[in-house]
């Protein structure tokens, strides 16, 4: 359908890290915040969670934007089982990063392409693992006073020095970590006949 080449791009989200992700792509686009209960239900899975919170961001932007791609993206990371939010305060986040010292965190990173004209939603859960380092207090206090990561989930800022704080990286696509899985979303804006390059 030639007509979805000219529906305007909406990412449904507020995060700066997200817009930045997104500019990558060289395409015009809007913002907008969906405001919705996150919410976990009972006995829903990380991946369950992701996936429905970034659908419903989406389909929540849809009643504003009725003729639109929209796209819907949320996260989380779990260590040993346990969700890791954002800390929000340099106490939370210093015991974030002992935790997952020596630790895997597995990251969930959901993404939605919702087209609000068809009704068409594409959406999927990325995966993407980080392998930290054993982390002495010294080194983590170090960290956080350089960089601050209190509205980051896991307490650290991977596009910046939080790099140091990892022995490796296990994904894909390095930006799926910072929020927005780059590469998966291409693919559905493809789908949807728009076209990066």
């Amino acid at each position: 359908m030639p007509e979805t080449k000219s529906l305007p791009l909406v990412l449904g989200s507020s995060s700066p890290f997200r817009q930045e992700i997104l500019q990558k792509l060289g395409l015009p686009f809007i913002t907008s915040s969906p405001n919705i209960d996150e919410s976990a239900l009972d006995n829903e899975s990380p991946q369950d969670l992701v996936l429905r919170l970034a659908e419903q961001k989406a389909l929540a932007v849809a009643k504003e934007f009725p003729q639109h791609l929209i796209i819907g993206s949320d996260q989380l990371a779990v260590i040993n089982g346990t969700i890791l939010g954002k800390p929000g305060d340099h106490e939370s986040a210093v015991k974030q990063l002992q935790q997952a010292s020596g630790q895997t965190a597995h990251f969930y990173t959901a993404l939605c392409l919702l087209n609000s004209q068809s009704g068409n939603m594409q959406s999927e859960v990325v995966p993407f693992d980080v392998v930290f380092r054993d982390l002495s207090n010294a080194e983590i206090e170090k960290y956080l006073s350089a960089e601050k990561p209190y509205n980051c989930a896991g307490s650290f800022k991977s596009e910046g020095l939080g790099i140091a704080l990892f022995e490796k990286l296990v994904g894909d696509d390095p930006n799926t970590l910072i929020g927005l899985p780059l590469i998966r979303l291409i693919q559905m804006l493809k789908n949807e006949q728009v076209f990066v390059i």
